[in-house]
């Protein structure tokens, strides 16, 4: 495992390299990440929608323990994730490495393409294909929209930066990790955990509201008030919770 202070070199490195790619690569890598993050969506809905509702500890950690797929793929076999972008792009920014125009038109670029990702799972997938569309599997994407959509502004943004808090570690273990079952470990724990607590992330929210939105059990309206509120949240936790401490602490005098 590498030191904090060389896992920040690692990721101002890899930001840089996030802003490099061309067009073409950040839409395809980026659409990849979405669809990525949502079929681990899927996956926690599948294996843990006909655990009872009085067990919803227990089924919160069989669905938390599958959804952190989604990530690993990102990481080892290449995507791109906004969530881990706000972490990685902000530290090569905060060492002048790229400029704020940069970072923000990235920003805008990967998130775009991480959420046709997250739309092409949630209707292909999820309702074409009906994996979210009947019985037990519907209620629960009813049922986990319904709790997301329902937080207030400010919950959803406290709760988009502990989620974001959580990916972000996530992705600076996997840089800090020599070999691949290093980096799967470091990224499975605080994906893991962020998802069972409940924590909001936006691009796992593009792919949850939707799915419900398609099974006539919410609306646009709902997923963009939550995408908004959740994605600010994320911005911070990714941007000052993770890169911002480390960068202070490390590098910043």
């Amino acid at each position: 495992m590498y030191s904090p202070g060389e896992i920040l070199t690692i990721t101002i490195e890899n930001g840089t390299k996030k802003i490099e790619k061309p067009l073409l690569a950040k839409f395809i890598l980026g659409f990849i990440g979405g669809a990525m993050i949502s079929l681990g969506y899927l996956a926690y809905i599948r294996v843990s929608a006909s655990i009872p509702s009085n067990l919803a500890s227990v089924q919160a950690f069989v669905g938390a323990s599958v959804f952190p797929i989604g990530l690993i793929v990102i990481l080892l076999a290449g995507g791109e994730l906004i969530t881990g972008n706000m972490m990685a792009v902000s530290a090569a920014f905060y060492d002048r490495k790229v400029s704020v125009g940069a970072l923000l038109l990235n920003w805008l670029t990967i998130t775009l393409a991480n959420v046709v990702g997250a739309l092409f799972v949630a209707y292909f997938f999820g309702h074409l294909v009906g994996l979210t569309a009947s019985g037990v599997y519907a209620e629960q994407v009813s049922q986990l929209a319904e709790h997301k959509i329902a937080a207030t502004w400010v919950q959803a943004i406290v709760s988009g930066v502990g989620c974001n808090w959580f990916v972000g570690l996530a992705l600076w273990l996997s840089y800090g990790a020599k070999d691949g079952a290093g980096k799967i470990l470091g990224i499975w724990f605080p994906v893991m955990i962020f998802v069972a607590i409940g924590f909001q992330h936006s691009v796992a929210n593009a792919f949850l509201i939707p799915a419900a939105i398609f099974e006539g059990a919410a609306s646009w309206g709902d997923f963009l008030r939550n995408f908004v509120f959740v994605y600010l949240g994320n911005v911070i936790g990714g941007a000052i919770f993770v890169s911002g401490f480390y960068f202070a602490s490390y590098k910043g005098h």
